[in-house]
């Protein structure tokens, strides 16, 4: 039941007094692909490219918050709606603080990617699809998954028995079967110093 009783409480320090004593333009990074497709690695990658640029983030990735925040869900469609609207909120807490989020998560559903753009300002959510094909994800298998789920000991998994709805206009599109770390990294620095983000960037 959603409590009734409650009332926003406005803050006398704003997004925009965060940011400018961070000296950043905050936003989201989103990395959506299936198990395998490099989310993770280029998120921490480019992670670490902006904190030598000295600027402030945090990286939410998807098996770490199973551990904490979101150990109570499994991964039934509902269970994964559930997983990203909290994962959504979460992103929003840190662009209010500033911060630039990048988040990993295999976030399989067009509607919830589209739930979480909408919790941000218009321009502050950059979706960055991880376009590396399934088969190249499932030869991979870094954690085994795939051949579990094919054996049938892993149940909704995605690209296997649970479906995957590529982006339609991703800021960004990813792939990691022909395009290394580096160049990945690249392209994403781009597209932030396109949007503002990183102005003062130039690649080396």
């Amino acid at each position: 039941m959603t409590a009734s009783n409650i009332v926003w409480h406005a803050s006398a320090v704003t997004k925009q007094t965060r940011s400018a004593l961070n000296k950043q333009k905050p936003c989201v990074l989103w990395f959506t692909g299936y198990s395998g497709a490099g989310k993770s690695t280029i998120a921490n990658a480019v992670e670490q490219r902006l904190a030598s640029l000295q600027q402030h983030t945090y990286l939410l990735d998807g098996d770490n918050v199973r551990h904490g925040l979101n150990k109570d869900l499994g991964f039934t469609d509902e269970a994964r709606v559930e997983n990203i609207r909290r994962i959504g909120e979460v992103a929003k807490l840190f662009v209010d603080a500033g911060i630039i989020v990048l988040s990993a998560f295999i976030s399989p559903f067009r509607a919830e990617r589209q739930m979480v753009r909408e919790l941000v300002e218009e321009g502050e959510f950059i979706e960055v699809f991880m376009d590396t094909p399934l088969a190249t994800c499932e030869q991979r298998d870094p954690k085994g998954l795939y051949l579990k789920a094919r054996a049938g000991e892993i149940k909704n998994f995605t690209g296997i028995d649970s479906d995957y709805e590529p982006p339609i206009n991703p800021e960004v599109t990813l792939d990691t079967s022909s395009m290394s770390i580096d160049e990945c990294v690249e392209i994403v620095l781009a597209h932030l110093v396109n949007v503002g983000v990183l102005p003062n960037y130039r690649a080396a």
